[in-house]
């Protein structure tokens, strides 16, 4: 055989990685890339994305652009939850969630400890408080622009004694100047243990923020960031200056803020101009989409799913 035969039959060096490497190579991917490219390119992929240690954090970030993403998002979540085999201990998801599919995770991954959920509108502040009953190992909630009240975040706080990050970021709209300490004074009664709170664009005045401070004597971080019924002077200030390691002001710059940090008119602003898609589009039939299509397999036969596709 030639040397020039033998070189075109020899594994790339990238197969011959150490297991280890490709998988942490691997994991830099979310979730969606894994499920329908990085799996499909050889056996030795297709293996350890099949580990269920690769969907111990499963990130199903998106562009938000439901309309041109050819897959079943919900489905292809449930996928990942089931690969993971009950190992899952960080998931983000952005913008499909729903109830159904927050209760679908919670009766399969105890172990959680990180949820982030992005334009979730189809998950309700009853469907989270139930579905984080089943999280009692929870350490941090993220929230971002996803309904939540303050008797949620009550029974949140009971359900997870371990939480020590949370975030509930809302928008501001230039003309609702009404103030709310509510969600603030639940925090403060129901989250002691917090050492990073992030309350982006909150209606909280002066009153919360005290609250706050005087009940989460953890506290490092606090993001008050477009929190204008909130003055920061006199003692207030001076509390914050001696507590807070890592404090963002109301008046503070968004340019590393991940989301649209905009403030918007009451009477010209609504979520469907905001997010690109209205209520009607998140409930409608997702027949539309090519499907991603297949059951668990957790039991480890591996499915093809390009044939679905």
């Amino acid at each position: 055989m030639s040397s020039s035969s033998s070189s075109a039959e020899a594994a790339p060096p990238w197969l011959e990685l150490p297991r280890e490497i490709t998988a942490a190579i691997l994991h830099k991917l979310g979730a969606i890339e894994l499920l329908t490219t990085a799996q499909h390119a050889c056996t030795v992929w297709q293996s350890v994305c099949r580990d269920p240690s690769m969907w111990r954090s499963i990130d199903m970030r998106n562009t938000g652009d439901l309309w041109e993403i050819p897959y079943n998002l919900d489905k292809m979540c449930r996928h990942a939850v089931d690969r993971s085999q009950g190992q899952l201990i960080d998931i983000n998801i952005e913008y499909f969630g729903t109830d159904e599919l927050l209760h679908y995770i919670s009766q399969r991954c105890s172990q959680l400890r990180r949820l982030q959920l992005v334009f979730s509108y189809g998950i309700t502040g009853g469907g989270l408080v139930k579905a984080v009953k089943e999280f009692p190992l929870l350490e941090e909630l993220h929230l971002y622009y996803t309904s939540i009240d303050s008797h949620s975040i009550e029974a949140i706080g009971r359900s997870c004694p371990h939480l020590k990050s949370f975030t509930s970021n809302n928008r501001w709209y230039r003309q609702e100047y009404l103030a709310c300490d509510t969600e603030a004074l639940a925090i403060a009664e129901n989250m002691p243990h917090l050492r990073h709170l992030q309350l982006f664009g909150n209606k909280m005045t002066n009153e919360g923020l005290q609250a706050i401070l005087d009940s989460c004597p953890h506290l490092e971080s606090l993001d008050l960031r477009q929190c204008f019924n909130v003055h920061l002077g006199g003692m207030i200030n001076k509390h914050c200056m001696q507590r807070i390691r890592d404090l963002r002001r109301p008046h503070d710059s968004t340019s590393d803020y991940p989301f649209d940090a905009e403030i918007y008119d009451h009477e010209t602003s609504d979520d469907d101009y905001i997010t690109g898609f209205s209520d009607m589009d998140i409930v409608s039939d997702y027949d539309d989409y090519l499907e991603f299509s297949g059951a668990s397999d957790c039991s480890g036969e591996y499915l093809d799913y390009h044939d679905d596709w």
